[in-house]
């Protein structure tokens, strides 16, 4: 029997140096929230003036955030004309499906000739991705989620609130929910994961289920919001599901 070799230093100080990268972006990340969790709180943020065949991308945060933090993801898409973005604060108790209602509400108010893609970081993709399938509205083209639990998170259990027992590894709603995808692969989704999620165990086990998935390298739950590496992948998918009438500026989705 042979017995493993050991790892190098240079190799071990890579893989130090890898994960203090990492932390120290993800504290980055927590500190930028902070700041940005007093705007958008008081009132639904909706497009000014979008025209017929315009996109309209909605953006929902995370739980114990506020759409303040989607600000930075929001500011990039709409340097694309003819892509517009709209958002809401909710608080972190009521269950999926409230919130999935209340996404509804603001959905509504949306004119009739624009296409909608629901993007969602964590509690928020999921949120997107309940309401694309079991609300349903069909200027839905797509949902895009940035670290999604949608196998569960163990650790919200002791919140005991509605949106806690929906998170639940054992959740009935998430069950439907990835059954659900198999039977809506006619509404694209995007999982895009965080490699170094210290939030979800095996974070690519957490994509949702015959949606497309990309793995995002030494980013944290939290840094998924401002890195800008999934605001391009965001970015592009967006506008390849977008409306002949939208053209993004040039060199502008690099």
């Amino acid at each position: 029997m042979s017995l493993p070799l050991p790892e190098r230093p240079a190799r071990r100080r890579s893989r130090l140096l890898d994960r203090v990268g990492v932390a120290s972006r993800e504290a980055m990340a927590f500190a930028r929230q902070a700041w940005l969790l007093r705007h958008d709180v008081m009132q639904p943020v909706l497009p000014r003036s979008p025209r017929p065949g315009d996109d309209v991308v909605v953006c929902l945060h995370g739980i114990f955030a506020t759409a303040g933090v989607l600000r930075p993801l929001r500011d990039r898409l709409e340097r694309h004309d003819g892509v517009h973005t709209a958002t809401l604060t909710y608080p972190a108790g009521p269950g999926i499906e409230t919130l999935a209602r209340r996404l509804a509400e603001l959905v509504a108010e949306l004119p009739d000739a624009v296409q909608v893609h629901l993007v969602g970081h964590s509690l928020g993709g999921v949120v997107a991705r309940y309401f694309a399938q079991e609300i349903g509205d069909p200027r839905v083209v797509q949902t895009i989620s940035l670290a999604s639990p949608f196998a569960g998170v163990a650790a919200t259990r002791w919140l005991g609130v509605g949106v806690a027992r929906d998170l639940s590894p054992q959740s009935p709603l998430l069950r439907q929910l990835r059954l659900g995808a198999h039977r809506k692969l006619a509404l694209p989704h995007l999982s895009l994961v965080a490699e170094a999620d210290a939030l979800l165990p095996a974070p690519m086990s957490h994509a949702l289920p015959g949606g497309d998935v990309t793995l995002i390298r030494r980013c944290g739950h939290n840094t998924m919001l401002f890195d800008d590496t999934v605001a391009r992948h965001v970015e592009r998918r967006v506008l390849s599901l977008a409306s002949a009438a939208t053209q993004p500026l040039a060199g502008s989705a690099g």
